[in-house]
């Protein structure tokens, strides 16, 4: 069996304070069940029923929710990412916050959740990139 998991890249020039950090991985990694679950059958408000997920998708899920936290050092690294799984047919999401609390009002990326997927997939992406 093939090891699955999920990368979580996180922005490191934007010096956010550690609660947020770790909000806005959580909101990447949330980010992509919840759309994956949305796709695949319409929606899961009132839903009973079986999802038609991916074999890697599933095994992560059957697993240990494996998760690897890395960092990135700009918006453009972060876009760049995303955009290269989303070419590789990888799913994931992007994370842009409010600026509510943080970023004085702008909205701004801050995470991308990659996978899960297989590691061979993802590291083809990520394996560059220097654990949080």
């Amino acid at each position: 069996m093939a090891f699955t998991k999920q990368v979580i890249i996180l922005r490191n020039d934007l010096n956010m304070r550690k609660g947020k950090l770790v909000a806005q991985g959580c909101h990447a990694s949330m980010a992509v069940i919840s759309e994956t679950l949305r796709a695949t059958k319409g929606g899961i408000k009132g839903y009973e029923g079986t999802f038609d997920l991916n074999e890697a998708f599933m095994e992560w899920l059957s697993n240990s929710y494996t998760k690897i936290c890395v960092q990135c050092n700009s918006e453009q690294e972060l876009l760049d990412l995303y955009n290269k799984a989303k070419e590789e047919h990888i799913i994931c999401s992007l994370i842009k916050d409010n600026g509510t609390t943080e970023f004085n009002g702008v909205k701004t990326y801050t995470a991308v959740a990659i996978g899960p997927d297989y590691s061979e997939k993802i590291d083809k992406i990520t394996n560059h990139l220097k654990l949080f």
